[in-house]
């Protein structure tokens, strides 16, 4: 196997077969385990992975070649950032399936985060079974469990009654930055503040974020979400408390996904969270899980987190 596939770096001119193998290998996954598609239409929606993630960390994919026909057989992104390193979408292309492509590519990771001296942490579905025992046999622990939930927002908005703290949610300026990454590093201690300025500046055209401001002027909580052909999902975000969720998710599905149907994940511990949103006609598509190789400080308040980029 080592001499089949060789390790590289992304490059520009790879963007488009990577776009193409994440679409086909999700897709077929998919199709074989549930009936059915994550990706519609055609390969190109999945450019805005390789977009976001080349913004957010140039260079930071990892590539492999069959050096026999020059094949890309897997990839997977990774964002080293200031306390941890996480590990973004994987891929293994399904005619290289069980040829140990993606425990290749995740080694190799793996030693990047460990010379950085950083712990490494990702998002992955709790229904691959394959991919849960890529990681727990690499020592890679769950620490937190998400159902994943989703809403068909009407055209018109949600016909349910805001909650009461909607009053005090706001769209996030590039001044709220330092509050933003100073919260989650207090809830859940890792810190990444570029990905929020990334997001609130928004050149793309995809992203939203809203911050739920107290009578004080203390960011309590923000959530941001992403609205493009490729992906519609709330996250990343982090609150203290459900009322700050339950505010900020109203506000991201009724101001920026009306006539979508968005995925989010919620801690299946925050009954009562779940409990809401049932009530607002969210239903369970999957389950995911965070999943940490080294370190991990306690999460507290309520994490949502997203697959731009996997954090949890």
């Amino acid at each position: 196997m080592g001499n089949q596939f060789k390790l590289r770096r992304a490059e520009e001119k790879d963007h488009r077969a990577i776009a193409e193998l994440i679409f086909h290998s999700t897709n077929d996954w998919y199709q074989k385990h549930f009936k059915k598609n994550v990706f519609g239409g055609d390969p190109t929606t999945c450019s805005v992975f390789t977009e976001v993630y080349e913004d957010l960390d140039p260079g930071c994919c990892l590539i492999a070649e069959d050096q026999k026909n020059g094949n890309i057989a897997g990839s997977c992104f990774f964002h080293p950032r200031e306390t941890h390193l996480s590990i973004g979408i994987m891929n293994a292309h399904p005619d290289y399936f069980g040829k140990g492509v993606a425990k290749m590519i995740l080694d190799q990771i793996i030693n990047i985060a460990f010379e950085k001296n950083l712990p490494v942490r990702l998002v992955s579905s709790a229904m691959n079974l394959d991919s849960f025992s890529l990681y727990t046999r690499r020592g890679f622990v769950p620490r937190m469990t998400f159902q994943d939930m989703i809403l068909d927002v009407p055209e018109n908005g949600l016909l349910q009654k805001p909650p009461e703290g909607i009053k005090l949610v706001r769209d996030a300026t590039i001044d709220d930055i330092p509050q933003i990454a100073e919260l989650e590093f207090e809830l859940n201690g890792i810190k990444r503040k570029g990905d929020y300025e990334y997001f609130v500046k928004n050149d793309s055209g995809y992203w939203g974020v809203s911050v739920f401001e107290s009578t004080s002027g203390k960011i309590e909580g923000f959530l941001c979400s992403i609205n493009s052909n490729g992906s519609k999902m709330l996250g990343p975000g982090i609150m203290r408390d459900i009322n700050h969720a339950e505010s900020l998710i109203y506000h991201e599905l009724d101001s920026r996904h009306r006539g979508n149907t968005p995925v989010f994940l919620i801690p299946v511990h925050d009954g009562e969270l779940v409990k809401t949103l049932y009530q607002w006609g969210a239903r369970n598509c999957e389950m995911h899980l965070c999943q940490v190789l080294g370190d991990c400080p306690p999460m507290n308040g309520i994490t949502m987190p997203t697959f731009m980029p996997e954090t949890g």
